[in-house]
């Protein structure tokens, strides 16, 4: 019998979250380091997955089903594929360097910081190995409540502000969803006799047209939410500035995938007749998102509110190659959430790493720093290039791959002929990110020094290398070599868009 290693992955911060909550209060360092080694050791686990999975297979791997409530159609059904992989394994990476980079940042109730990172990490990790819709709800609704507390106890001067609109915003489209669930669940047992919540089972059923299209929107506007998608990421902004770097850092890399992997879990193999219907409005909001995330990025005056900005406009190229329905545009789009992760999050570590020693993010406070931390400036320069897409880092690789998704999409026998407007348009937000980026950088780094307390800045600690070299070596890996992590899901992709094909050929009026 295979060893449970997803129950492993998934329940290590757990374990070691209680072992925490055991240690003595004023032991502030012996805490730090105890957490930081649970969450390399859950990193360590996690590579067991990628060394044993099989990626010629689309099927869903390292399977753990056990019996929880089988009167009730409910089990413990954990997999992964293709699509999953490789976000397990990103939260498994950025989840040690965000407790690393919280070191000198958190000095007040470390202990309970701690536990509260572990348990997030956990809840992140059981969205995306959950096969049961039941249990993926649990999962999705425990990890908003440590990052919430993330928020509210460490934040910023407006904290409690934003905690509560961070949770306002994202339990609304939890109920939603949890209404959708339940319906699905019963449309599905008075169909067929069999009430369940089981994932892989549910994806078989082909829920009539009619109650498509509201299902549809009841899971799509939580994902959207989550993503976030215009006009639902009002919440991000406030959330990212008043987050703890660490928790910034968690919330860019893995919580804002959840909502674009829901688009790719759920929507797509469950309704894909609305799907499809809907793939106008998708790719409008998208195109919206990505443009005003870019524009409204440009004029920032706070370092870590441009990095939040642009994260709208970056996952709304997300979003679009998710719904191309084409190879490239999906495997792009999964690559582009992982880039996403690594470079927005180390552009969040680079400005608390500022923070930590000017007390401000003010573009304006900075200038000339290329004179007094050359080797922060040289990192903070490939990140930057790294997060516009430079040829040879990693958000080339991703947006490269959804624009020709797009592309093909708008080559379609179906499309219409100014369909060719969506990749033209979206192109134009990369033009706008090196606008934003390359202006940012230049005003914080280069120029001459306009405060006199930028002079004797102290440049990266051995604690900071470590944090931000791992990030570096997969924002180059990628860039330069990405099959490594492309070929991990095409067959999952292949296999999502043969389903969705089929699905919708079988439904009355298919095509």
């Amino acid at each position: 019998m295979r060893e449970p290693i997803l129950s492993a992955v998934t329940f290590l911060p757990v374990l070691g979250a209680v072992v925490i909550a055991l240690l003595p209060r004023g032991r502030a360092a012996l805490v730090r380091w105890f957490a930081f080694l649970v969450a390399v050791a859950t990193f360590a686990v996690s590579l067991l997955l990628y060394a044993g999975f099989d990626a010629a297979s689309a099927d869903y791997q390292f399977p753990e089903r056990l019996p929880w409530m089988p009167s009730f159609g409910i089990s413990y059904h954990l997999g992964i594929d293709g699509i999953s992989l490789l976000l397990v394994l990103l939260t498994t990476f950025l989840s040690p360097l965000a407790l690393l980079s919280s070191w000198r940042a958190v000095q007040d109730r470390v202990k309970e910081f701690s536990i509260t990172m572990l348990l997030l990490e956990t809840g992140m990790l059981g969205v995306f190995v959950s096969l049961d819709l039941f249990l993926f709800y649990i999962f999705w609704e425990a990890m908003l409540i440590p990052m919430y507390l993330i928020i509210g106890v460490w934040g910023g001067p407006a904290r409690i502000y934003a905690a509560i609109k961070f949770i306002l915003y994202t339990l609304t489209g939890s109920v939603l969803m949890l209404v959708a669930i339940l319906a699905l669940y019963f449309q599905h047992g008075a169909a067929t006799g069999t009430y369940t919540f089981d994932l892989p089972v549910l994806a078989g059923y082909v829920v009539p047209g009619g109650s498509q299209v509201w299902l549809f929107l009841a899971f799509a506007v939580a994902f959207a939410i989550k993503v976030p998608l215009f006009p639902f990421h009002t919440w991000l902004p406030d959330a990212h500035v008043e987050a703890p770097t660490a928790g910034s850092v968690i919330l860019a890399g893995v919580l804002l995938k959840m909502g674009t992997y829901g688009f790719l879990r759920f929507c797509l193999p469950l309704f894909p007749q609305a799907s499809l219907a809907f793939v106008p409005w998708i790719f409008l909001l998208s195109l919206v998102g990505i443009v005003y995330g870019a524009w409204v990025s440009m004029v920032q005056p706070d370092l870590k509110k441009l990095v939040a900005y642009s994260s709208v406009s970056h996952l709304g190229f997300v979003v679009l190659g998710l719904f191309t329905l084409t190879p490239q545009g999906i495997v792009g789009g999964i690559i582009q959430m992982v880039n996403h992760g690594l470079s927005t999050g180390a552009l969040f570590l680079m400005v608390g790493i500022l923070y930590e020693r000017r007390h401000t993010r003010l573009i304006a406070d900075f200038g000339g720093l290329w004179k007094t931390i050359p080797a922060f400036s040289a990192l903070f320069m490939i990140v930057s290039l790294s997060s516009l897409g430079l040829p040879g880092l990693n958000g080339f690789v991703g947006e490269f791959l959804i624009l020709v998704g797009a592309f093909a999409w708008a080559s379609g026998p179906s499309a219409a002929p100014a369909a060719y407007l969506v990749p033209v348009l979206a192109t134009s937000g990369i033009v706008f990110a090196a606008v934003y980026l390359l202006w940012m950088y230049q005003r914080v780094c280069f120029g001459e020094i306009t405060s006199e307390a930028n002079r004797g800045l102290a440049d990266l600690t051995g604690r900071e290398w470590a944090v931000l070299l791992p990030v570096l070596l997969f924002i180059v890996w990628i860039g330069v070599y990405p099959r490594p992590f492309t070929g991990m899901t095409e067959a999952s992709v292949q296999a999502l868009i043969t389903q969705v094909q089929s699905k919708v050929a079988a439904a009355p009026g298919g095509r």
